[in-house]
């Protein structure tokens, strides 16, 4: 049973979406407390619009094609992948405030891809299991998920340069 749960929490999809939902319930409920403005903060609603762009992205162009979820599965698939990541973006596009975003920030924003990937390494030692084909040690060797995770690194940092760069030209004008 404890390995389900944390299979379950393994995967990147799982973990955003959770942080997108977070950030919403927060923000309807209050967003003048401690944590609504923390998820209120531009930098953050920035950086959680990265993720969840990631999210939708990778699934979208690498991963759909591995599986055929049916019925409910199917539903939640694009809930998911597609519908909370053009949901969320949407809502950064046009609510979020742009204000204060700099070139440095796309820095720190990778600091939660970096621990995932740390975290479900760990994880894949002791369960041999991992939930992306791309960071399967088992599978590619150590070697090519080193790559395949440097590749990850190089495209949350371009989706974080697209977004300030979003936030510059929305500020000025």
């Amino acid at each position: 049973m404890v390995e389900i749960v944390i299979r379950f929490f393994s995967y990147f999809t799982i973990l955003t979406n959770s942080l997108v939902a977070l950030c919403f319930t927060v923000l309807i409920i209050n967003r003048e407390s401690g944590w609504g403005r923390f998820f209120s903060n531009s930098k953050t609603l920035a950086a959680l619009t990265v993720y969840i762009c990631v999210v939708g992205i990778i699934y979208n162009t690498v991963l759909r094609q591995l599986w055929a979820p049916q019925g409910l599965q199917l539903v939640v698939d694009e809930l998911l992948h597609s519908v909370n990541p053009g949901g969320f973006i949407l809502y950064w596009f046009m609510f979020a405030p742009k204000d204060n975003l700099k070139w440095t920030d796309a820095f720190s924003w990778l600091i939660y891809p970096f621990v995932y990937l740390l975290y479900v390494l760990t994880l894949g030692v002791f369960f041999k299991f991992y939930p992306y084909p791309f960071i399967d040690v088992n599978n590619i060797g150590f070697y090519k998920v080193a790559l395949n995770s440097g590749a990850m690194m190089i495209v949350f940092m371009l989706i974080s340069i697209l977004f300030i760069s979003v936030s510059k030209v929305a500020h000025k004008g």
